[in-house]
């Protein structure tokens, strides 16, 4: 069967608003909108940029997301409650095309424990939810049961009729907790759309969560099922262990043509790219053996797999590297390239420039990195760039000048800090266990806090001894929980500037809390 032929697969993308509710993976509104554009040139049908009543800066990532993208549907999540609804729908106004998707639990445990309502009265408000939405926003609205995998049958055919009744025109059927198994979910899915009377009104979705693992097997069992809708992130990034991730979810589609009658718009060369830049953005790393995006993904250390892929790429390869965005120019960037082609590259990467005097900004500090590094690859790009919009964001309290640290084989390693505040420098110097630790303690001294260091993460950007290391810093404090990165070719340097990015952040209360889960 052709691909003009098959069913229409929907991607709906949950990255900023589920994979946001990863702990510390919080995103700026100009991130958010940063992401957005490269999930539109992904072709990405539905963009959830949020959840609008959960804090006035996501309602206005939303609205700024619902202002910039064009050829994606721009969602906002909301509880089934008028309050919500509303917010959702002033988020979405400005959209081209705009979606609200409420939810309720209908799981048993939930209704009882969490909602503590009788079902009667679950379905009554999740009726004048999806009418509310509905009769005063968009057309487009989705209902999603939370928990549906631990729900009762009877009880979500009956919820899921009164809601298509209602006119919610997309049903999801979420693995909220990731309980589900493939064959069994897959069943449940056929068994509701064949017994729903109306289901050939509405369009079935799925959103696993991946607490087993089986976030990604269960959504496409789905599929195969009747779902046509399956909602995912990035990287597979999300709360817990995380959600189904796209790109494994469109290439097991593409790859696997004869066992899947449905199609998806995505183009897929640009998933690498959207990966790396979620990455930068969030801190959290791609793992090397990660399917499609990860380094390793495509590599082949075995003789007798490089002999085969030489001789013929099909022999141990299913996909091409090519085809998800991995780029095999040979095209290098280092201290004779040019603005064009870093701009060109940056581009590629999803980052535009709005003034000629952004990329002299940008330009400048590339070739002092270039000065440092022999070459310079498109994760370096991205560090940079993240780093240079850290340095010039008007929130930040501290800007770091000067880092020295000195360490000797039996005495404790010592370090010196330099910090502007208001264009006032200050220093400090401190020792501790180790370099690190004594920059840190120097920081502190300037920068008075209580936040407890919950993670403190070191990733080499690229290969070689010259590769730039990327820190992730996360603190929390009294529930908060707060990212910070920095990257340098010296650790220590990057690491302060990860410390210092996370306590900026903090002292200008950035931080995202999460107070209301989604499904």
């Amino acid at each position: 069967m052709s691909s003009s032929q098959k069913d229409p697969l929907i991607i709906f993308d949950t990255t900023l608003r589920d994979g946001e509710q990863s702990p510390g993976a919080s995103m700026t509104k100009d991130e958010k909108v940063r992401i957005a554009k490269m999930l539109e040139k992904m072709r990405v049908d539905v963009i959830e940029a949020g959840f609008a009543i959960a804090s006035d800066g996501d309602f206005d990532a939303i609205k700024a997301v619902a202002e910039t993208v064009k050829d994606s549907t721009v969602c906002s999540l909301a509880r089934a409650g008028e309050m919500d609804i509303d917010r959702a729908g002033l988020a979405i106004k400005p959209a081209y095309s705009g979606r609200i998707h409420t939810f309720i639990a209908t799981s048993p445990i939930h209704m009882q424990y969490k909602l503590r309502m009788e079902p009667d009265a679950v379905v009554e408000r999740a009726v004048k939810a999806i009418e509310h939405a509905r009769n005063k926003y968009t057309d487009d609205v989705e209902f999603s049961c939370e928990d549906a995998s631990r729900s009762e049958y009877d009880f979500l055919c009956r919820i899921i009729e009164a809601a298509i009744n209602a006119g919610a025109r997309t049903i999801n059927l979420p693995d909220t907790v990731g309980y589900a198994e493939p064959s069994e979910y897959g069943a449940q899915i056929k068994r509701i759309i064949e017994g729903v009377p109306n289901s050939d009104k509405a369009i079935f979705s799925v959103h696993c969560h991946n607490d087993l693992g089986l976030a990604v097997a269960n959504s496409l069992a789905a599929v195969q099922c009747g779902a046509r809708q399956v909602e995912c992130t990035i990287n597979g990034l999300g709360e817990r262990a995380g959600n189904a991730s796209l790109e494994e979810l469109v290439m097991a589609v593409k790859t696997r043509h004869d066992v899947f009658d449905v199609a998806t718009n995505i183009d897929p060369t640009h998933i690498v790219a959207t990966s790396r830049l979620v990455s930068s953005v969030t801190g959290f790393p791609v793992q090397p053996n990660k399917a499609i995006v990860g380094a390793n993904a495509f590599a082949h250390e075995s003789g007798i797999h490089q002999d085969g892929v030489l001789k013929h790429r099909e022999t141990y390869e299913i996909m091409s590297a090519e085809s998800v965005g991995w780029s095999t120019n040979k095209l290098v960037l280092g201290k004779h390239s040019g603005r064009a082609a870093v701009k060109s590259r940056l581009e590629a990467l999803g980052h535009e420039f709005e003034s000629q005097d952004d990329l002299k900004v940008v330009f400048d500090a590339f070739k002092q990195l270039a000065d440092k590094k022999h070459e310079i690859f498109d994760e370096d790009l991205l560090a940079l760039v993240s780093g240079i919009q850290d340095a010039s964001d008007d929130s930040m309290c501290y800007q770091l000048v000067d880092v020295q640290a000195s360490t000797k084989m039996g005495d404790k390693p010592k370090a010196s800090v330099t910090l502007s505040l208001d264009g006032k420098d200050q220093s400090a110097e401190a020792e501790g266990d180790g370099a690190v630790d004594a920059a840190f303690k120097a920081v502190r001294q300037l920068i008075n806090h209580d936040a407890r260091l919950t993670l403190y993460s070191v990733n080499n950007i690229t290969a070689g001894t010259d590769a730039q290391g990327e820190v992730t810093v996360r603190l929390e404090d009294q529930g908060r929980i707060i990212n910070g990165q920095g990257a340098d070719t010296d650790i220590v340097i990057a690491s302060v500037k990860a410390y210092v990015s996370a306590l900026n952040a903090l002292l200008s209360g950035q931080s995202r809390v999460h107070p209301q889960k989604g499904v």
